[in-house]
């Protein structure tokens, strides 16, 4: 699974857009975001369609984001995380 291409991350702008929003992120590169000095979310694109890794402890979960029901469920993810 390779990191998501720069095409892929336009299509998903709208969804980048909403998870610039949250404080506490900071987008270091397109579609590669940091919390505090550590990365927290990237994408990755397959032939089964794309997804974001968010990391949580030392683990990270994978979310698929085809979908504008997958992108809701990535953003209450995001959130939940966030409010820890």
């Amino acid at each position: 699974m390779r990191h998501a291409s720069t095409q892929t991350l336009q299509q998903l702008s709208d969804l980048l857009d909403q998870i610039r929003r949250r404080e506490g992120l900071k987008e270091k590169k397109l579609g590669i975001f940091y919390r505090k000095s550590k990365s927290f979310l990237h994408f990755h694109e397959d032939p089964a369609g794309t997804f974001a890794d968010v990391t949580v402890g030392e683990t990270f979960d994978r979310y698929p984001v085809n979908t504008a029901k997958q992108h809701k469920e990535l953003l209450a993810a995001i959130d939940r995380i966030l409010a820890e």
